[in-house]
């Protein structure tokens, strides 16, 4: 676990959920609190059309804002869901790119409006594309450990559409709880299946708090050997075509969770737990996150 990578989702899927517009001035303030604070990987956007998704009509812009500055300790990430976004994220610089399919019918229609696998032929084109340009490609399986709309999703699908990725090239996997429906049994028991299937995949997890075992779900992939998490500021998050949604694994919790197991010290949980206020200020409500309300512990601290 001593080499837990922090992917910081909140511009994208923390934002993708919010009616109140946010500026790009302010969205690079965050993004600049994130790379000061020492997280691994930022998504700074996705590739939506502007009218689908008006909260994501600057993330072109954010990555060309970034990627000019050459940023050497820091990944920056982008999600895209078609050839057009693909295009778009190649022009203005994308280092990795995101991308996914998901395992339940119901949700891939309402998300992308295709069937998986529909869906599964376009992302692995675009994946052998970004192979081919020497790009970084994580590809997801959302909707992998239970559905608002289907229930259950048998973890053969998740293993299959997982095996066509390998079969594409494409060895960092995510695995996405899109619905928050995962428990920790099924966590560990699916990643380690997973994690069989070639000695050189690399998998990611992204856990919404939906049912409030975000964390517990995430302690429960990394014991099975996942090394990436995805989480997002504050707690923000949740994706607007889930039946119920629910914010993301909180980033500031997280790390003071690695922290109190000794993982990760090298990150400032101070400059995120100051981002955090800001989020909660700059929307005007209590955002989902605890430490950012109840204060860290801090090392050697005496707890009565």
């Amino acid at each position: 676990m001593s080499t837990i990578i922090i992917h910081e989702v909140g511009l994208r899927d923390g934002l993708q959920m919010e009616k109140q517009i946010v500026p790009m001035a302010q969205k690079a303030k965050w993004v600049e609190g994130l790379i000061d604070a020492g997280v691994d990987i930022i998504q700074l956007g996705s590739f939506v059309h502007p009218a689908k998704m008006p909260q994501m009509a600057d993330t072109d812009g954010l990555f060309s804002y970034f990627t000019e500055r050459n940023l050497q300790d820091v990944t920056l990430s982008g999600l895209v869901l078609n050839e057009k976004g693909f295009e778009r994220g190649l022009a203005c610089g994308v280092e990795m790119f995101c991308m996914g399919v998901s395992a339940s019918e119901t949700h891939s229609q309402k998300n992308t409006g295709m069937s998986i696998a529909d869906a599964t032929s376009v992302v692995l084109g675009m994946a052998r594309k970004a192979l081919a340009l020497r790009k970084t490609v994580q590809a997801s399986v959302q909707s992998a450990f239970g559905c608002g709309y289907e229930g259950e999703i048998p973890a053969s699908r998740v293993i299959h559409i997982v095996e066509r990725y390998l079969d594409a090239g494409i060895k960092h996997i995510s695995l996405a709880d899109t619905a928050g429906h995962a428990t920790p049994d099924k966590v560990e028991e699916l990643f380690g299946t997973i994690l069989e299937l070639d000695d050189n995949i690399e998998c990611a997890c992204h856990f919404h708090n939906t049912y409030g075992l975000g964390l517990a779900n995430t302690y429960a992939a990394m014991k099975a050997g996942v090394k990436c998490v995805e989480s997002s500021i504050a707690g923000l998050g949740g994706c607007p075509f889930a039946k119920v949604a629910g914010g993301n694994v909180c980033t500031e919790d997280l790390v003071h969770m690695l922290q109190r197991m000794d993982l990760r010290h090298d990150i400032n949980l101070g400059t995120l737990i100051d981002l955090a206020v800001d989020v909660s200020t700059f929307f005007g409500r209590e955002m989902p996150g605890m430490v950012y309300k109840t204060g860290p512990i801090l090392a050697g601290e005496i707890i009565t």
